[in-house]
């Protein structure tokens, strides 16, 4: 009789809890003859007695065994529980060895769950994509994951595959997606490579090669909607009119050298709101020096208040260090035209959602936030120690600057001293 893996990891497991063969043979569904033939040709030798145990010998060779069965030590008392996932917080090689083992013991996914620190739906998912909890095996598991981890990837709908012609002569019969994907299961179900999710197929028609196979259909169609590009599929509440952002002040019309940060004179600007949101802070971070400059709005925030008070801010600097500011898509900037016009300043807006392109503004704002923390009220807040704040990040030490001050680059790239 030839029996799997995962049969004689569970022999040995219950062996290791104490049960003698009998036992072993009356959970397992198999011979007694059968468990005493394999644990001797492993050398799992049994005190003598009916209920007898293995040896304190053989049970240091059980451990051993079961190791090399499952890629673990099976005495997972000491074990680290951080030493069970990798970096992105995936079961590593480790995890799934403990995984098997706990299951041999029957635990459900909750509690595998705890013992591992992850979710037990992470737990249910990695059981059920490696053929379930009775046909589970951590080594195959591991080099499942390990395959599928791998980069880069060729598209299933590459050029000249098999795949690809099925995919688009459907598309030319207009068919959608997904009832390309569900007939494709149908007709190919033991062939992996003549299966696609729907997904795939609107990726290839939307993003890859800039919707390659849909230019090579000879519908004029598609899909049935005639859509080029992806209907916004977000819960999120769709933002108010833009209009007024205008058709030439995004920010890839911003001039490239703003993006390497050679050239002094490009702002980046956000609100940092006070308690309630009722009052705010200005804060303006010149890019290429991190110098910055900060207002407190103690009343309001609307488009005029904030256009009035960036044009008081920086109205009385050197020209060539007012040449462009980028701002996030906040309606308190609905007036930047105003701006501009008094300032020769020109403003861009970053894309939606992106907070990551003024940057340092972001991090400036951090680190004024430990001058003034969340639910300050600044129209309780002076002056004065709005300027303490400003002369403080000027004057700091910056390993990005490489460990010069804002002030000392700033002054540097213009030539003359500024004073705030």
């Amino acid at each position: 009789m030839t029996l799997s893996v995962l049969v004689h990891a569970r022999c040995v497991r219950l062996l290791l809890e104490g049960k003698n063969k009998v036992q072993v043979a009356r959970e397992l569904g198999v011979s007694r003859t059968w468990v005493k033939g394999w644990t001797r040709s492993r050398g799992l030798m049994c005190s003598m007695g009916p209920d007898a145990g293995l040896t304190s010998e053989s049970r240091e060779r059980a451990r051993v065994l079961l190791e090399r069965l499952c890629g673990v030590d099976p005495r997972l008392e000491s074990a680290d529980q951080r030493s069970y996932v990798d970096a992105r917080g995936q079961l590593n090689s480790h995890g799934r060895g403990v995984l098997f083992h706990l299951l041999l013991k029957g635990k459900k996914d909750a509690q595998i769950a705890r013992v591992l620190g992850t979710h037990r739906g992470t737990i249910g998912r990695e059981i059920a994509r490696n053929g379930g909890r009775d046909s589970y095996l951590p080594q195959q598991a591991q080099q499942r994951a390990a395959r599928m981890a791998a980069r880069p990837k060729v598209s299933k709908l590459a050029e000249g595959t098999p795949l690809r012609c099925q995919v688009a002569g459907r598309l030319n019969r207009r068919d959608s997606p997904e009832q390309i994907s569900a007939r494709m299961r149908l007709l190919f179900p033991d062939d992996e490579g003549m299966n696609v999710s729907h997904e795939t197929i609107y990726q290839a028609l939307y993003v890859q090669g800039k919707g390659a196979l849909r230019h090579e259909l000879t519908v004029e169609k598609a899909l049935r909607s005639g859509r080029t590009s992806r209907r916004p599929t977000s819960k999120l509440p769709r933002r108010g009119n833009k209009s007024w952002i205008g058709a030439d002040a995004t920010i890839s019309d911003r001039p490239a050298e703003v993006a390497d940060r050679a050239v002094p004179g490009h702002w980046e600007g956000d609100l940092v709101l006070g308690k309630a949101n009722r009052t705010a802070l200005i804060t303006l971070v010149e890019r290429t020096s991190r110098f910055v400059l900060i207002r407190r709005l103690p009343e309001r925030h609307d488009g005029t208040t904030v256009a009035d008070a960036l044009v008081e801010m920086i109205k009385d600097l050197p020209e060539q260090l007012r040449r462009t500011m980028t701002w996030d898509r906040g309606s308190e900037m609905s007036e930047h035209a105003t701006f501009t016009l008094a300032t020769d300043t020109k403003v861009y807006f970053c894309d939606p959602y992106s907070p990551w392109q003024r940057g340092s503004n972001e991090n400036t704002n951090g680190l004024i936030r430990d001058f003034f923390p969340k639910g300050t009220d600044f129209s309780e807040v002076t002056d004065e120690e709005i300027r303490y704040a400003q002369d403080n990040l000027n004057a700091r030490i910056r390993k990005t600057l490489g460990w010069k001050t804002p002030t000392d680059i700033l002054n540097t790239s213009i030539g003359v001293a500024l004073t705030t």
